[in-house]
């Protein structure tokens, strides 16, 4: 069964389309119009291996934060959608990541469930244009809509491009895991209740 998904988000704010595939190879093709995001989201698809596609066009004139969060909530969407009825997920994902003097670590439950831990600080508020503060709203955009728990920690760093780059990377590597199918319970939700969620 083919894992993938095209979802399309029409606002007065935003216009995105995000197309993936969950057992690509990480190719991607993104363009959000901002830089700094583009380059997370490039990082994301390579380190998951999600094939992932997202063109959006967002009222930059503003701001960055309604471009930023609408992305995380199609992806987030598109996930869930190519995910289809759980059965033989693995779900559960974890990644700490080295990142020059930066270690950030990343815990994830596809349990539809959502939730967001987030312990990562920032010593300045943008990088290139973008406000450090978004990054959280894309995260919990992402978390919401997709429907995982989802704890992102750093646990020491300096560099606010290495602490935030390590935090994308490590929610790839555990989404990577969490999404595998188990041969061994292919057939089967992975939980004793027989469903994921409330």
């Amino acid at each position: 069964m083919s894992r993938t998904a095209e979802i399309k988000r029409e606002t007065k704010e935003t216009g995105v389309t995000v197309k993936l595939n969950l057992d690509g190879t990480g190719v991607y093709n993104i363009s959000t119009g901002i830089g700094f995001l583009d380059h997370m989201l490039e990082q994301l698809s390579r380190h998951s291996l999600i094939d992932l596609e997202v063109i959006a066009k967002g009222d930059l004139h503003i701001d960055f934060h309604h471009t930023t969060e609408d992305t995380g909530i199609v992806i987030g969407e598109a996930v869930r959608q190519a995910l289809g009825d759980f059965k033989g997920l693995v779900r559960y994902g974890s990644a700490i990541i080295p990142m020059d003097e930066t270690c950030s670590r990343v815990s994830l439950d596809v349990s539809q469930r959502p939730y967001l831990i987030w312990r990562v600080d920032f010593t300045k508020p943008k990088l290139g244009d973008m406000d450090t503060e978004l990054f959280k709203e894309w995260f919990q955009a992402f978390a919401q809509s997709s429907g995982i728990t989802l704890h992102v920690e750093n646990m020491y760093g300096e560099n606010n491009h290495h602490i935030i780059e390590s935090c994308f990377k490590g929610l790839a590597r555990a989404l990577r895991q969490a999404i595998d199918i188990d041969p061994r319970k292919a057939d089967d939700i992975p939980s004793t209740k027989g469903v994921l969620g409330n």
